[in-house]
């Protein structure tokens, strides 16, 4: 069974000989893929009214834990954020309903960004429409190939992170 990339691949090898097409091969599947991933997501973000800079500000907040919220200087270093960019985006979700911000009952002086029942409905949502995209994405494989791809993949990204 052949794809667009081995078709790809052997264009390149008439012209390069030298080219290795295994590294070819791997490099540009990775590529197609982590593009049609991002793909995804963008058409999901689209379906559920959210921009991707909205969404990551919600999962930011329930990856926090119970009650879901952090301060603005900790959801902005989370994010890289300056803190007047944050303060830009936190008020259009505010307006949504997504979240709330609140001045801490023991020091006023403090504020607290905290999520919402209509900002977690929304992350619900993006994540359910992610998990289908991404499981048709991954129904190709079996469960040991999945696990095969997982740690090859750990061992590529542990040379990434080093």
């Amino acid at each position: 069974m052949r794809d667009s990339v081995d078709a790809n691949v052997d264009r390149w090898l008439r012209e390069i000989p030298t080219l290795n097409p295994l590294r070819e091969q791997v490099i540009a599947r990775l590529s197609k893929i982590a593009r049609h991933i991002s793909a995804d997501r963008s058409t999901a973000l689209t379906a559920g009214d959210l921009a991707i800079w909205q969404f990551k500000t919600l999962l930011m907040l329930r990856r926090a834990g119970t009650p879901h919220e952090l301060s603005p200087s900790q959801l902005a270093d989370q994010l890289g954020l300056t803190r007047g960019a944050l303060s830009a985006r936190l008020t259009g979700l505010e307006e949504r309903g997504l979240i709330v911000r609140e001045h801490d009952a023991g020091d006023r002086r403090r504020v607290r960004v905290r999520l919402t029942p209509a900002g977690t409905q929304a992350l619900e949502a993006q994540r359910d429409a992610e998990e289908r995209n991404e499981d048709h994405l991954l129904s190709a494989l079996t469960e040991p190939e999945l696990h095969t791809l997982a740690d090859l993949l750990r061992k590529i990204m542990l040379t990434v992170e080093r």
